[in-house]
């Protein structure tokens, strides 16, 4: 079985997602090395290596300040072709997350290309312009293409002839866990915090509604209202700063199931804007995983697969979203359990297992024996 090179514009140690879920997957049977964005330290190129835990190598290409990006692609090239000489790694599967990595692919000359499509990086703030035409390549190279939800599975589905929808999964067992608190020692930085507590776990950058934040938060101020996740891309002075909102920062994926199992509710106050037009969030499941009403944007993927399946509240306004959040702490406290029950038939659906297996069926059709196979552009 082929071994399988990942290239990612994400840092391992980021936050816990698709990639690392499906990776740790894949290193089940195939040797993985994941590919980061590169560092600048003073001193010649190297290639840092570190374990990123259950078969994964991290690779973390260390150059010199002051190269040109011609410069650093021909350095990086030259660091893969020695890791793929020094580890054997003959004909690789390669797997991008960012078009961009595209031109560093050939030098350990894979036997199949995979662009696994979990956003539309073109959308987010600060995209380079080269995005779209280096992704037009991929689809020209790629054998297979996959796409992280629907929206982007139908705006991607006419630029190549293998595309796969695969949306986010999630590892029911671990978020469980949040379902029985007393089994979890409450973080220490939740203790004393006022009922109810509304959380969000993730990333906060040009995605959240900011502005909806800082009014949800005036209109309930008894409410502690719980932010978990890094600060990237924005000013951190942008985020609405009140006695009733307490960010925390970021949190081990580990760590997750304790701070959700002494939640009330799980909120998801994204932005509709281009770079919420195709996100598919994988907090999602997770929340419904813990046990947790869970309040949203109607973010057109949350609408379609869990909206209009009454598992997520959607609301529009800050006047909506705290009805939908009262009506979520009603439920709780009714002790209803309709909706739960129907979230986890849906979640028994999808798991990032099963998603992994069926995906690595596809890989091993193109990848084994070698196939010259191509899309069209």
């Amino acid at each position: 079985m082929s071994d399988l090179i990942c290239y990612s514009h994400l840092r391992w140690q980021f936050v816990f997602q698709r990639p690392q879920h499906l990776m740790v997957r894949a290193a089940g049977s195939r040797r993985v090395w994941y590919v980061e964005e590169p560092v600048i330290e003073a001193g010649t190129a190297w290639l840092r290596r570190t374990s990123g835990g259950e078969g994964v190598t991290v690779c973390t290409p260390v150059l010199p300040p002051g190269l040109d990006p011609e410069a650093s692609r021909r350095a990086i090239r030259g660091l893969l072709g020695r890791l793929a000489r020094s580890e054997a790694i003959e004909r690789p599967v390669a797997w991008l997350y960012t078009p961009l990595m595209l031109p560093l692919v050939d030098a350990v000359e894979p036997c199949a290309v995979v662009y696994d499509c979990m956003d539309e990086l073109s959308a987010f703030r600060d995209a380079p312009v080269e995005l779209l035409f280096q992704e037009r390549a991929l689809f020209a190279t790629a054998h297979l293409v996959f796409t992280g939800g629907y929206s982007l599975y139908q705006a991607k589905r006419g630029y190549h002839a293998r595309v796969h929808l695969f949306p986010s999964s999630v590892d029911v067992g671990h978020f469980a866990r949040a379902r029985a608190p007393r089994h979890l020692v409450e973080p220490a930085d939740l203790a004393g915090l006022a009922r109810p507590r509304l959380g969000w776990i993730g990333v906060i950058d040009e995605r959240m509604d900011l502005p909806l934040l800082a009014e949800v938060t005036r209109l309930r101020p008894a409410w502690s209202w719980i932010l978990v996740g890094p600060t990237v891309k924005i000013d951190p002075a942008r985020v609405p700063d009140a006695p009733n909102i307490h960010k925390l920062g970021p949190r081990a994926y580990d760590a997750l199931p304790a701070y959700l199992a002494h939640w009330d509710v799980a909120v998801m106050p994204f932005a509709l804007n281009e770079a919420t037009r195709f996100i598919s969030p994988t907090k999602t499941p997770e929340y419904l995983a813990a046990g947790l009403p869970v309040v949203s944007t109607p973010v057109r993927d949350v609408v379609r697969a869990y909206g209009k399946r009454g598992l997520v509240e959607i609301a529009d306004t800050p006047r909506a979203f705290v009805e939908a959040c009262e009506r979520a702490l009603a439920e709780r406290a009714s002790g209803d359990r309709g909706r739960q029950v129907r979230a986890d038939a849906s979640l028994a659906e999808s798991s990032w297992d099963s998603t992994w297996a069926e995906m690595d069926r596809l890989l091993n059709e193109v990848s084994e024996p070698v196939s010259d196979e191509r899309a069209a552009p």
